[in-house]
């Protein structure tokens, strides 16, 4: 057996790992306490990544115990576990899970245990791979930073004064900072693609319906999407395999298989292939740095075979303003469930009569933070009598205008690619009081969603002011989540190539009091 040190085994991918479990080369349980470790170091205290808002260890061993078991029997149960069998994982606390607390990142449900696990906890059951907690978001995944958690932000491992990107900054970070090789995230308007340009891991958004929603706390069920966060393109489709299908619990939910994704990461070719640069999703207002490493990217596409074209997408200026319509009118809907009456918190008012209505205005009023309350209030204004028809009426025809954008787009080239974010991460608090600001920073992703299409953000380098990561988002027809992680998987293999490695492997130390260890500790690569 080849002796790997805790360092060695945290750097490896998901696929790594699967191998070297399934060698025998190294056990579950040495790996899945060595990222318990690997928490334990540097996710808590003042000054701590505060990735997790709960860490699962009892159960993640028990897992882990459970497959190196069945590994040392052999046979047929051995031979029927699945390839990532033993590889732990961290969740998004927006997924409800059995005996671990599920927040959403809210006091309105702190401490609350969900009496049954969402359509993905039960497949990565299935798969047998340990749990290793629950990340911190965005309460109820509404924003952009990872800075509107009731339970405080996370940071950014490459710089802990700068955010992680939201809402889903807790599954980013983690993934980024080592404490988990996989985790899963969910994405509305660019939670899973955002954050992962700003860390400099792999954020994607399937194609709306490929992976269950049941399960997943809704914020807004026509944008919702429940996706894979990884440090590479094909972990990130050997995740997708796992949770993707079919779920007669999600009538929203596609019966298309998604079983060639592993498959596509792994063919890397691009030769012939069409490349769309999206007129309205670069150039003005996108960050120097992050354009110069945009371009690069074209042309190592453009060397590797692909032709690159120009398409226009003229609605897409459109397209923040509708999200903000829509969006937080479902959440207007969505959030109603939450009156202080069923479950969660519930707080009596202090004087008066005790009515329903007044223990629900008490109970909202004590357990949603200011982002949640402002969205629900323009959700709630949006959908009232008299401006129904202006204003979401309006934002459903913009969408469906988006939507005739993309299949013109698409008729020119087989994938879109542009910045995921316009900026690298911006420090903590900069944005926190100016809420339109904020929303800009998904005005890349934004279009995605209100289309259901699939998206992929990738790491594109560092840029040259700050030297943070940028993010690159390839887009493809709704189904064909296949042709984006084989287009990422080369452009991930021309970009390494050209760094001379991963780009984790070019992270800084974590240097804030505290942590005591390097964030780049010589180990494999990811």
């Amino acid at each position: 057996m080849t002796e790997l040190n805790n360092s060695e085994l945290i750097r490896l991918s998901a696929a790594q790992l699967a191998a070297k479990l399934a060698a025998r080369e190294v056990t579950s349980v040495e790996v899945t306490q060595a990222y318990l470790d690997r928490i334990a170091l540097v996710d808590g205290g003042a000054d701590g990544i505060h990735a997790f808002l709960h860490v699962n260890a009892e159960e993640a061993l028990a897992v882990a115990a459970e497959v190196d078991a069945i590994r040392a029997a052999g046979g047929a149960e051995e031979e029927a576990l699945h390839e990532l069998a033993g590889v732990p994982i961290a969740v998004k606390d927006l997924i409800v899970t059995i005996g671990q607390p599920t927040t959403a990142g809210s006091k309105i449900l702190e401490g609350w245990h969900s009496p049954y696990d969402a359509t993905v906890i039960k497949k990565l059951r299935a798969a047998k791979m340990p749990i290793l907690g629950k990340t911190n978001l965005d309460e109820f995944a509404m924003g952009s930073s990872t800075e509107h958690s009731a339970y405080g932000p996370t940071r950014n491992p490459w710089d802990l004064d700068r955010i992680p990107g939201g809402s889903g900054g807790g599954s980013a970070a983690a993934v980024a900072a080592f404490e988990a090789p996989l985790a899963l995230g969910t994405d509305t308007g660019g939670s899973i693609r955002q954050p992962g340009a700003v860390t400099g891991t792999v954020g994607m958004k399937p194609t709306y319906g490929a992976v269950s929603r049941y399960g997943a706390i809704a914020m807004a069920s026509s944008l919702d999407q429940i996706g894979p966060v990884s440090r590479t393109v094909l972990d990130s489709a050997l995740l997708q395999e796992v949770i993707g299908g079919h779920d007669p619990f999600d009538s929203t939910s596609l019966t298309d298989p998604f079983d060639t994704l592993v498959a596509a990461a792994k063919t890397g070719n691009v030769t012939g292939m069409k490349i769309g640069i999206v007129k309205e999703l670069h150039g003005e207002g996108y960050q120097a740095g992050v354009e110069n490493r945009f371009n690069e990217s074209l042309e190592l596409l453009k060397e590797a075979g692909a032709e690159i074209v120009e398409v226009s997408c003229p609605n897409f200026k459109y397209a923040l303003g509708a999200y903000y319509l829509i969006m937080p009118s479902e959440v207007s809907s969505n959030l109603a469930k939450f009156d202080g009456v069923r479950y969660g918190l519930r707080v009596l008012p202090e004087d008066g009569p005790m009515t329903i209505e007044r223990v629900m205005a008490a109970t909202r009023a004590a357990g949603f933070g200011d982002e949640v309350k402002r969205r629900i209030i323009l959700g709630t204004y949006a959908l009232s009598a008299g401006y129904y028809d202006a204003y979401y009426g309006s934002a459903q025809k913009v969408r469906t205008l988006i939507q005739r954008d993309f299949d013109a787009a698409f008729a020119q080239a087989d994938v879109l690619i542009s910045p995921t974010a316009p900026t690298t991460a911006f420090k903590l608090g900069e944005k926190l009081d100016d809420p339109l600001a904020m929303y800009l920073n998904d005005v890349a992703t934004i279009p995605a969603n209100m289309a259901g299409i699939p998206g992929l953000s990738l790491p594109g380098g560092l840029a040259d002011e700050d030297g943070l990561p940028v993010g690159i988002q390839l887009l493809a027809p709704a189904r064909e989540d296949a042709r984006l992680y084989r287009v990422g998987a080369v452009l991930e293999s021309l970009l390494e190539e050209k760094w001379g490695g991963p780009l984790l492997a070019k992270a800084p130390e974590l240097k804030n009091a505290g942590l005591g260890t390097a964030f780049n500790t010589a180990g494999g690569s990811n």
